[in-house]
């Protein structure tokens, strides 16, 4: 770390002049200067025709695929999200891949909205919102305007009167990102949690020191391999859990529980603040913990008696069979309201080698979960299936971006920058959705909307309520029926999303939260213990009531969290919690709970080694008690 922080100086004064010379720049390029794409791709396979594509694909009976969008309308998507129309924004990225056309500027990145007016399946209305972007990766709307990753920075693109026009030149909210690391693992992912935070993802070949623009060095924070988050009004920024190898993948499922897909060395794993992963290559950046935690997966999609790296040159049928590859790109948990009720809450993501969706169900094992096989849902035998990033709308439907490529993965022969699709997966006929403007709804309107069953309306719903909070809106009308839901509701998920909006708003006490310690429901209890700690709650009269809990707690989904809160505590506050919850022997040889006890406590022993040693004479864990002491 020593040797990396003493690189930090150089590496700022280049983010500065790239952000003087490249992203700091007002003059957006008028349609007919955007640089012409070049394909540099050496490929002898046939591009296909973007509808012949879709005869290639095989898909469960009753499921149909449509073709939303393709060339010369989009390129290279290599990440999107919908706004509160329903519309489609979309990252189109030129200038990944090869380092000169980055540093020369020979080509630029943009930002394009399309949208299907008629409710037919295919877009039918175009528009570039921005056109002046490098090295691209992700974009975002909200709070009155656009969330954009161009390494080395996280941009915001102002567009307070939502013409579709910004408002000024890209605002940098943070830099320090590693920008010369173009291929594979840059950062990238912007998402919306239920929590109301700003998620991104970070990939593991070069660390990245992230602050504010103008931040001294010292008061950067490094991240490589891992999962962060930034929150937009109160402009904070922390990374949320470390390690595995390049997450391009993140979803949350119907309780709100977080997770990534990566690459290579597992591809599902279930997010826990604080958390450190096991990792493709290196150490992490503590020495001191000894041991990570597993991919979260029972399960992989390769042949492990087969080297990663074989793929590249041909697929055995065992790897075909086990799933189709180590490579995975964009992840989904399928909460929409248009496919069979046996796909709710299930995981989906992309298998590049193995061109198709693998799909998991997440069941709970041992403290926390698993990822269980299921049978792939879509299969195609087009060499060019690239697809990097997928979600739901409105009706249901699933939007799927492809890159459109032969390569991108261990495949270094150039990039087809010419291509681009974007298909619909839906079944049986789904419902049309025309007119769509969630802003327009009222507070009460947006309230029962967290009563929908397609979490899409949901969590736009809820995101636009943040927003109104934060203007300073006043909110009366919505607090009042969110704690019904929140106090009657029978459904335990409704009685989330009710909390979530609650804390979104800043309409929930601190009283409350200590009350819902006591929930007969594990998982309102854990976002009890998430939000106390979110909120800075975690003082002395809470803390004795999270020991309290930590001592009778049954639910190991509940104590791995309250294991979590530890490292937000004062060393000389974390071992009556500790004690607590590794007095029982119930998970004691658990694959999280033990480890996630020993992050929490592992700074703290050196200082508090008195402590440390009575937390290892009464403690049932052996993991807690050997690391105990190797550590003093």
């Amino acid at each position: 770390m020593n040797q990396a922080f003493r690189r930090l100086s150089g590496l700022f004064l280049l983010i500065s002049f790239l952000t003087v010379t490249g992203i700091g720049s007002s003059k957006s390029c008028l349609a007919a200067d955007f640089p012409k794409p070049f394909d540099t791709e050496k490929s002898k396979e046939t591009l296909l025709n973007p509808k012949a594509t879709l005869a290639k694909m095989k898909l469960p009976p009753g499921f149909n695929v449509s073709l939303f969008a393709a060339e010369p309308d989009v390129h290279q998507p290599i990440g999107f999200c919908t706004d509160a129309r329903g519309r489609l924004w979309v990252a189109e990225n030129y200038t990944y891949g090869e380092r000169e056309v980055n540093f020369d500027r020979r080509l630029k990145d943009r930002i394009v909205i399309l949208e299907d007016t008629d409710g037919d399946g295919e877009f039918d209305k175009r528009k570039v919102f921005w056109d002046d972007a490098q090295l691209l990766t992700s974009v975002e709307v909200g709070f009155g305007g656009v969330w954009a990753l161009c390494a080395p920075n996280l941009l915001f693109i102002p567009d307070k009167n939502g013409d579709d026009i910004p408002d000024s030149k890209p605002i940098v909210v943070l830099n320090g990102w590693d920008d010369d690391v173009v291929r594979h693992n840059i950062v990238n992912g912007l998402r919306w949690g239920p929590d109301g935070w700003l998620y991104g993802r970070h990939g593991i070949k070069a660390t990245s020191f992230v602050g504010k623009p103008g931040d001294a060095p010292s008061t950067r924070t490094p991240i490589n391999c891992g999962i962060w988050r930034y929150h937009p009004t109160l402009k904070k920024f922390e990374v949320v859990c470390y390690g595995t190898t390049n997450p391009w993948g993140f979803d949350y499922d119907d309780h709100g529980e977080m997770f990534f897909i990566n690459t290579v060395i597992g591809h599902l794993w279930h997010i826990l603040p604080g958390g450190h992963y096991k990792r493709m290559y290196g150490g992490d950046f503590n020495p001191h913990l000894y041991d990570l935690i597993d991919q979260t997966a029972d399960h992989f999609h390769w042949d492990t008696a087969e080297a990663w790296s074989e793929t590249k040159k041909g697929m055995s049928g065992s790897t075909d069979a086990a799933g189709g590859g180590h490579a995975h790109t964009g992840m989904m948990i399928y909460l929409g309201d248009n496919w069979p009720k046996e796909y709710r809450n299930n995981v989906f993501t992309v298998n590049l080698h193995g061109l198709r969706l693998n799909r998991d169900i997440l069941e709970r094992h041992g403290a926390t979960y698993t990822g269980k096989h299921a049978p792939d849902l879509l299969k195609t035998t087009d060499p060019w299936f690239r697809a990097v990033e997928m979600i739901y709308g409105p009706d249901g439907g699933v939007f799927i971006a492809d890159w459109s490529d032969v390569g991108e993965c261990h495949e270094n022969d150039g990039v087809h920058r010419s291509s681009g699709r974007i298909y619909k997966v839906t079944y049986g006929t789904p419902k049309k959705v025309t007119g769509l403007d969630l802003s327009k709804k009222s507070n009460s309107e947006l309230v029962k909307l967290q009563l929908h069953k397609n979490d899409w309306y949901v969590r736009k719903a809820r995101r636009i309520l943040q927003e109104r909070a934060a203007a300073g809106q006043n909110m009366d009308d919505a607090v009042s029926p969110l704690l019904d839901i929140l106090n009657n509701h029978s459904n335990v998920t409704r009685q989330l999303r009710a909390l979530w909006c609650l804390n979104s708003i800043d309409a929930i006490t601190e009283t409350q939260l200590v009350k819902l310690l006591n929930h007969e429901n594990e998982h309102l209890r854990v976002w009890a213990v998430r939000l106390l700690s979110d909120r800075d709650l975690l003082h002395g009269s809470n803390i004795a009531q999270l020991t309290k809990l930590a001592e009778i707690e049954k639910s190991g989904l509940v104590q791995t969290h309250l294991a979590s809160t530890l490292q937000k505590l004062p060393a000389e506050q974390r071992w009556g919690i500790a004690a607590n919850l590794t007095r029982s022997p119930q998970f004691h040889d658990d694959r999280v709970l033990p480890l996630m006890v020993w992050y929490g406590i592992e700074d703290a022993v050196p200082a508090n080694w008195k402590q440390a040693f009575e937390l290892a004479g009464s403690s049932q864990i052996p993991l807690v008690r050997q690391y105990i002491a190797r550590r003093v």
